[in-house]
């Protein structure tokens, strides 16, 4: 019977991680709170690509909480974060229309089980715009705060 509990939550916690869209790289971090045991809490800089769109990059910053609760995975990370897209290379505009919007272009875990952070795309057809929108979720209550970032593609200047 423990060995079938196990092996639920075991399965329950990779779960996430076999459906996350793209994964970040760490670009660097600075520490915010000192702890005399585990690591500094700290703010984190990472990078993904846009897995749909080749030449979007999205760099995210985010709270990662240290101590000795971070560092063994079992703390829960604040709910803020940031992202600032950007264009990298070139942007093929006529496959746009094709993609799907809105679309969870990232996500990554903020707490053991039940915590996410994610950046979800929108594609504004109108304005020839990428939107894509950071926001921290929870399987009970969600958090009201994100951030955006815009991406115009295909602007010609004179």
């Amino acid at each position: 019977m423990r060995r079938g509990l196990l092996a639920v939550l075991l399965s329950l916690i990779a779960l996430p991680a076999l459906f996350a869209p793209a994964w970040a790289e760490d670009v660097g971090s600075v520490g915010y709170r000192f702890k005399w045991l585990g690591p500094n809490d700290k703010i984190v800089v990472e990078a993904f690509d846009d897995p749909d769109v080749p030449g979007v990059t999205c760099y995210m910053s985010h709270a990662r909480t240290g101590g000795i609760k971070g560092a063994i995975g079992l703390a829960e990370d604040p709910g803020e974060a940031s992202i600032a897209c950007r264009q990298v290379g070139p942007v093929d505009v006529e496959k746009l229309d094709k993609i799907r919007s809105p679309h969870e272009v990232f996500s990554s875990r903020a707490s053991l089980i039940f915590k996410s952070t994610q950046v979800t795309r929108f594609w504004d057809a109108k304005r020839k715009a990428l939107i894509y929108l950071v926001y921290t979720d929870r399987i009970i209550e969600g958090s009201p705060r994100n951030s955006i970032s815009v991406v115009p593609v295909g602007m010609t200047t004179n």
